[in-house]
């Protein structure tokens, strides 16, 4: 932890040295310049994102509601599903073929 502490306590001191060497001269103010407005925009489209990113907050139906899509559900399913299916009689026809041991393959 200590290590840690010193560590961060030079690199403030490095800072408190250097932001006025560099502010001295007209490119050092360019180059602290951009990347202190490109984390203050980075900043406010974190905090403050535009409209059409931000989630829309889930608004739970009332009972009466969920009751009434559930049945519609229900009954929409119901008719659609004995309008497209039908029942067809299948039945398994056995082959003429004689099965043979040595045709299938080893793997099954």
């Amino acid at each position: 932890m200590k290590k840690q502490a010193v560590f961060f306590w030079i690199i403030i001191a490095l800072a408190i040295i250097g932001i006025p060497e560099a502010l001295s001269s007209t490119q050092g103010l360019i180059s602290i310049l951009i990347p202190l407005i490109l984390f203050g925009l980075i900043y406010v489209l974190y905090k403050y994102p535009p409209k059409k990113y931000q989630k829309t907050p889930k608004i739970k139906p009332s009972a009466r509601t969920a009751a009434k899509l559930a049945q519609q559900r229900r009954t929409s399913s119901m008719s659609s599903n004995t309008g497209k299916r039908k029942s067809y009689p299948f039945q398994v026809i056995d082959g003429n073929k004689g099965k043979n041991d040595e045709d299938t393959p080893k793997y099954h």
